[in-house]
Order: structure tokens, then sequence, then C-alpha cells
């Protein structure tokens, strides 16, 4: 039976050896190759053929949401697991759209990320259980709402800026606080008004005061 081969995408090498001796320690497995930048990952796929690529998202040049997408492009049939340190709806949304087989969590147990690939070669998604759980979270807050309204469905990204500015911080101090440019602190500005349909500030408090978002203070 022929091995599955992984190719190991992350700028860190510490966290590379780390995968690679996890990998190399299971039977069925063959680690082809490693790369350091989403720039190299093209070139890597050409001359390696992996049938799995463990995929960092957070790189130096191309990063791996753009290496996904170009790598999917190319090489269709190739599947993509994205392990990163990034819970943000957000990111896992964009990946999966492009084609990403699994989204696993640096913080996971070793075997989920031994399962993901094992899913990933028998054409299945797998998905970390705390982004899992996030997701479902998400989708029942979504389908019921609290107290019995319809609840829209905001990324954790648009909640934080939406605690903020419900807080009265300008958008400078969101994007200071969240580490954020301002220009993307006002897209996410622009999508809760588009989502939610409030425009003013005082509005947005009170929705995120019935949504349990932030805590209602005395006068």
């Amino acid at each position: 039976m022929n091995k599955l081969r992984v190719l190991i995408v992350d700028d860190h090498a510490l966290v590379r050896a780390g995968i690679r001796s996890l990998i190399e320690g299971q039977s069925g497995f063959e680690v082809v190759g490693e790369a350091a930048q989403g720039d190299e990952v093209l070139g890597k796929v050409m001359q390696l053929q992996p049938d799995v690529v463990l995929m960092d998202i957070a790189m130096p040049g191309m990063n791996g949401i753009e290496a996904t997408k170009l790598l999917k492009r190319e090489f269709p049939h190739i599947h993509v697991i994205i392990l990163t340190m990034h819970d943000d709806e957000e990111f896992f949304f964009t990946l999966i759209r492009e084609g990403a087989s699994g989204y696993i969590l640096k913080d996971s147990e070793p075997e989920q990320l031994v399962s993901a690939i094992r899913n990933a070669a028998k054409g299945q998604i797998y998905l970390s259980p705390a982004v899992a759980k996030a997701l479902m979270e998400s989708y029942v807050m979504a389908t019921t709402g609290l107290n019995g309204e319809n609840h829209v469905a905001l990324t954790s990204r648009e909640k934080d800026v939406m605690r903020l500015l419900a807080a009265g911080q300008t958008n400078r101090e969101i994007a200071e606080a969240l580490v954020l440019s301002r220009r993307t602190v006002e897209k996410h500005r622009q999508a809760l008004t588009r989502k939610l349909g409030l425009s003013n500030r005082d509005d947005l408090t009170r929705y995120a005061i019935r949504r349990g978002l932030i805590e209602a203070t005395a006068n």
C-alpha cells in the first residue's frame, strides 16, 4: 500500500520539525518535503507531488490563504489542510471556499492532525473540535437567536469590533486594541451596518446588550 505523501508548509523551523516527527511516527505516512513560505508551495508541489499539504496561514510573502487558492487552482486533486493558531471564522470560511479539506488549530491533540490527514485523503473535510464547536454555536445563534429573536451571524472579529464600538471607542482606538489597520476596522463597521441594518452607535449598543455581547451598565 502506497504511503500518503505529505508536504509541510510553515515559516517556523521548530514547528515543521515537530510536525515531521509526529507524521513520520505514524504508519502509512511519508513527509516528502517542507516549505517556509507560501511563495515556495507551487514549486514544491510540482517537484514532490504530495497527496496532502499542511498549510500555515501567517507566513512572510504569500500567506496561506493565497497559497491555498493558487494551489487548488493548479492542482485541484491535492488536499490542503490548514494548520494554524487562528480560530477566526473569517479565515475558516475563506479557506473552505478556496477548497481546503481541513482546518486544525495548532494547540489540537496530535491524533486530530493524523485524523485530518487520513480524512482528507478520503475526500472528507475535517475540522478541529474547537472550530466545529464555534461553528455550531454560530449556527445555533443564527437560527434561533436569543430571547426568541432572529440573529444575524457575525464573525468573531465583527463581534470584537461591535463590542468596542458599543463601548464608545473610535476607529483608531479599536485598531490599536485589536492590532488591525483603521481601514480593516472600517470594513468591519461597514459589514456590521450591512448585516444588522443599524446605522448609529446607540442602536448598536442596544443590539449588543440584547445579544449578551456586552453588559448593560447602570446610569
